[in-house]
């Protein structure tokens, strides 16, 4: 029981320190006058990722790689299912975005590359600087488009972030209180994970890819579930492929740069084809330009349902 509670708070934390780290970086940039553009594709995008990286982080240094990969792993599987398929039960779920397709592009390509990689374990510091690069690529494209109008529009990251910080005082709070915040909650997520999978005689794999990977989604889901209540979902669909873009490239590739990673063989025989076929559920929604509708969303949420007992 004390590690349930201890699970449920460290996941809290998480979820409000990464929070007040992107609303403070928010106001922090904004008094520096940096590009409102560079704030939403690189700060905004970051922050719902916070999570998953201190988590992936503490687990390496602990030497739990199960739950550094299944961590990352199970989240983009659930940004896919869950994070898309609850708010389709709220309102129809576009999935055409203008300069969408080369971000579909790039989630796809990270995801073969990341299979690749992972079949090869463990995941080496070379592996994890490539995919830094790319990562710096994708970005500079992003931002290089934008500025020439190639993304026809760029959305307002306020739609996103709340209530950012304008007096100074309030700022460092916001950003002090989130670099204090995002290692406790994921030391207290990592160690209570650790002793629930010993307890349930399960694998730390197992508990990253389901518990650890619902719970650092939560950012996603949040946001995507409070732009369907507002009916304002027309970006959805993007930032689940950002959301996936970082987790690949910037959180399992920063982490492999510190410390290589082994994977589990249970995810190189299931979990990441899961994780490709939901990369790909993506790519053929987008492409043919159907909309997630309820019955869409429940399809969805019971495939995710099937795979989380699945694993267990």
């Amino acid at each position: 029981m004390l590690s349930i509670l201890t699970l449920i708070a460290g996941l809290v934390v998480l979820v409000f320190a990464g929070d007040y780290l992107v609303r403070g970086a928010v106001g922090l940039a904004e008094k520096l006058s940096i590009d409102p553009l560079i704030i939403g594709l690189t700060i905004v995008a970051f922050g719902t990722s916070a999570p998953e990286l201190f988590v992936s982080l503490q687990a390496a240094f602990d030497g739990v790689s199960g739950i550094a990969v299944g961590n990352i792993i199970g989240s983009n599987i659930t940004n896919v299912l869950l994070v898309l398929g609850a708010p389709a039960l709220l309102m129809s779920i576009s999935c055409r975005e203008d300069g969408l397709g080369v971000s579909l592009v790039v989630m796809v390509v990270l995801t073969l590359m990341l299979m690749v990689m992972m079949w090869f374990t463990p995941l080496s510091r070379l592996d994890g600087a490539i995919m830094l690069v790319m990562i710096a690529g994708y970005l500079a494209w992003q931002v290089r488009a934008a500025r020439k109008h190639q993304l026809k529009s760029v959305p307002d990251y306020h739609d996103e972030v709340a209530n950012v910080p304008h007096e100074n005082w309030k700022t460092t709070v916001f950003i002090v209180g989130g670099l204090i915040g995002l290692p406790i909650g994921a030391w207290l997520t990592v160690e209570s994970a650790s002793s629930l999978a010993r307890m349930f005689g399960a694998s730390e794999t197992v508990i990253g890819l389901t518990i650890v990977a619902v719970g650092t989604s939560l950012p996603e889901l949040v946001t995507s579930m409070m732009a369907a209540w507002r009916k304002s979902g027309a970006v959805m669909i993007g930032n689940v492929v950002g959301s996936n873009i970082f987790n690949i490239a910037l959180i399992l590739g920063g982490t492999s740069v510190i410390l290589p990673l082994d994977v589990d063989p249970r995810i190189v025989s299931i979990d990441m084809w899961v994780m490709l076929a939901a990369a790909l559920l993506v790519v053929g929604l987008a492409h043919w330009n159907i909309p997630v509708k309820k019955l869409g969303g429940l399809a969805m949420l019971a495939a995710f349902t099937v795979y989380i007992i699945s694993v267990f």
